[in-house]
């Protein structure tokens, strides 16, 4: 983008930046570059490794989220596995893992040579496997929330809250 910008530069020639500045500009220009190609309209990687759960379990959940919030759509292409891999500093292997998952449960495509898109089937799920999600989703929720010192009732309570209103009669 600025290619003039990347020579060394002549000290003998007036208003030509220093070694300082041009390091600052192409640091900027390069963050800005690497930033750029994870970014699929307005979705973005992320990893906490610091939180206990496993880094493709992570991009599993980032690419179920951004499924479910719309931010992204069917036909959306993901960036490559070895792209990914190195812009989030892990191992290829494990954005193979998780890109394989959703493929598995219906959510990924992979055409060779083109890249990987989101799915435009809706998944299928058994109920027998809806139940165990929601079983694992609620212990899981019940026990963080116990952990944060909220009683079984508070929670509940919070939960019919967010039930819709049964419209009033006039």
């Amino acid at each position: 983008m600025f290619p003039h910008l990347l020579v060394f530069p002549d000290p003998s020639v007036k208003n030509c930046p220093d070694k300082k500045t041009l390091d600052i500009v192409y640091y900027i220009y390069s963050t800005l570059t690497r930033m750029a190609r994870f970014t699929t309209n307005g979705f973005q990687f992320g990893l906490d490794l610091h939180s206990g759960v496993p880094v493709y379990r992570q991009l599993v959940d980032q690419v179920r989220g951004g499924i479910a919030s719309g931010s992204l759509s069917a036909g959306d292409q993901l960036p490559t596995v070895r792209q990914l891999a190195v812009d989030l500093a892990i191992n290829p292997n494990t954005v193979m893992r998780a890109y394989r998952e959703l493929e598995l449960g219906g959510l990924l495509e992979t055409h060779q040579g083109t890249g990987t898109f989101i799915s435009d089937k809706k998944p299928e799920k058994k109920t027998a496997e809806r139940e165990r999600q929601l079983s694992q989703m609620t212990s899981e929720f019940a026990a963080r929330a116990g952990a944060a010192g909220f009683t079984l009732e508070e929670v509940i309570d919070r939960l019919q809250e967010l039930l819709p209103r049964p419209a009033q009669r006039r």
